[in-house]
């Protein structure tokens, strides 16, 4: 099996995948000329300040807020912890600086999937909204397209079986049993019958969920980043050099270790900032459509903020203890001259990075981590899945895969690690590709519902401010 997604894997993540992806954040970042960095700064006071609070008048089913905190419970996971340790170590330090142009392309490319979500949204039989790139293929290309917006759905089902489900509770079953001694079994069925009580709450009570533990993790995991960082401060600069230096060379062969070409620092870099920040996947248009406000433009601004948070700051945090600490070496300490436990992998190495410099406290910083990020991402994912299905079947096949989705969560515990990963990075692939067809076939519409924005909404508003 791992010899087959290997493979197709090779195929999906080849060049033109690459050219795709990069094509696309590039192009929208040139039609919306870098509105990523000119409007960084308001997206993130529409975000978190009353500035972006919804309106009584205004549609939908959530706030801004609880928007962008259910589809960071599905980004900031366990892509943010295993994910960069697993692609360092795959393609060596070089891999988070492709992680970074993944990440500032991909706000374009996220703003862009959150501004067609709300403008293509519908409603649907229980009253609430869907959106997603289904939606905004069908409705926005028109119905020649809908062989396109059904592959979406098809792949973005599969999808949240893996890389927002088994793979997240495959990493909590390993903390659980690496640092608290808990077994694959009993964490199996204290997820599964966690997720249940959860998802099956609904929306309402999934961005409840989000909105309380997202925010609390992400600061816990990044004070301890920080500690590590104050502590190692004079290594900051050589570590940012050092990422620097394999973005553009290999990593030399020692010992037994062969080496890593710069082709597998792009790919792996690429593949696991995509896994980590979502962009281009979609799935950011799949939750957007649900919230409350009076322009898409205002919502996608919104959603821009969270693969900054994710990829700009989580994934660096993560990098640079990794790369400060010598445990992005997979050789145990020849080639970073730090000596560690050579063959560790996915959360354990970054457990290890911390606990070398923090002790038992970092350990537990890293598993506490792993285990709620991981769990807001299996429920963040839930929604992402459900609207995928949706499109599908309908609201009458809901409950069959909610089962289905909960026995994954359990399956994915027990399941192999590497296999796993590879299945979550063929899912991706399946997601994007249709998905950045529909993102340049749609860029002028973005381009327009933009400047209508800025030309006549954003300067109305901001006129009243100052009369006020």
């Amino acid at each position: 099996m791992l010899a087959i997604l290997d493979r197709i894997n090779g195929v999906l993540w080849g060049t033109p995948s690459l050219i795709l992806l990069f094509g696309t954040g590039l192009l929208l970042t040139v039609m919306l000329r870098g509105l990523q960095f000119r409007r960084l700064l308001y997206a993130f006071k529409l975000a978190f300040t009353k500035e972006g609070k919804s309106s009584s008048k205004d549609e939908g089913d959530v706030s801004n807020f609880k928007a962008l905190m259910t589809a960071l419970a599905g980004t900031i996971g366990n892509g943010n912890i295993a994910g960069v340790a697993t692609a360092i170590t795959l393609g060596g330090p070089g891999a988070i600086f492709w992680m970074w142009i993944v990440g500032l392309l991909g706000m374009a490319t996220k703003y862009a999937e959150a501004l067609l979500a709300m403008k293509y949204r519908v409603k649907n039989e229980s009253g609430e909204y869907s959106s997603g790139p289904m939606y905004y293929v069908e409705r926005g290309l028109g119905r020649k397209f809908k062989w396109l917006a059904i592959a979406f759905a098809v792949f973005g089902a599969f999808a949240a079986l893996g890389i927002g489900n088994s793979v997240q509770s495959n990493t909590i079953a390993g903390v659980m049993e690496t640092s608290f001694g808990v077994s694959n079994i009993v964490t199996a069925i204290l997820l599964s019958g966690l997720a249940a009580l959860i998802i099956f709450g609904g929306l309402q009570r999934i961005s409840a969920v989000a909105g309380f533990f997202v925010p609390v993790m992400a600061v816990f995991y990044i004070f301890g980043s920080l500690l590590i960082l104050t502590i190692n401060f004079d290594q900051i600069i050589p570590a940012f050099q050092t990422i620097f230096y394999y973005a553009f060379n290999p990593v030399a062969a020692t010992g037994g270790f062969v080496g890593v070409v710069v082709a597998e620092a792009i790919r792996n870099g690429v593949a696991r900032g995509i896994f980590s920040n979502e962009a281009g996947l979609g799935t950011a248009a799949l939750i957007a459509g649900n919230a409350k406000t009076d322009h898409p433009v205002k919502q996608a601004l919104v959603a821009m903020t969270g693969t900054f948070i994710v990829t700009i700051i989580v994934c660096t945090m993560t990098g640079l203890v990794l790369v400060i600490t010598g445990f992005w070496d997979p050789t145990g300490g020849q080639l970073s001259g730090v000596s560690h436990e050579a063959g560790l992998d996915g959360g354990a190495l970054t457990s290890a990075a911390f606990a070398s410099v923090l002790g038992t406290v970092g350990e537990y910083i890293v598993a506490f981590s792993v285990i709620f990020f991981g769990f807001s991402t299996i429920v963040g994912w839930y929604v992402y899945g459900e609207k995928c299905f949706e499109y599908l079947a309908g609201r009458k096949g809901i409950s069959g895969y909610r089962t289905v989705y909960i026995a994954a969560c359990g399956i994915g515990a027990m399941a192999n690690l590497t296999t796993i990963w590879a299945f979550a990075d063929m899912a991706n692939a399946l997601m994007m590709i249709p998905n950045l067809i529909a993102l340049i076939l749609l860029s002028r519409v973005v381009v327009r519902e933009t400047n209508d924005y800025f030309e006549n909404h954003f300067k109305a508003a901001d006129t009243v401010k100052k009369a006020s």
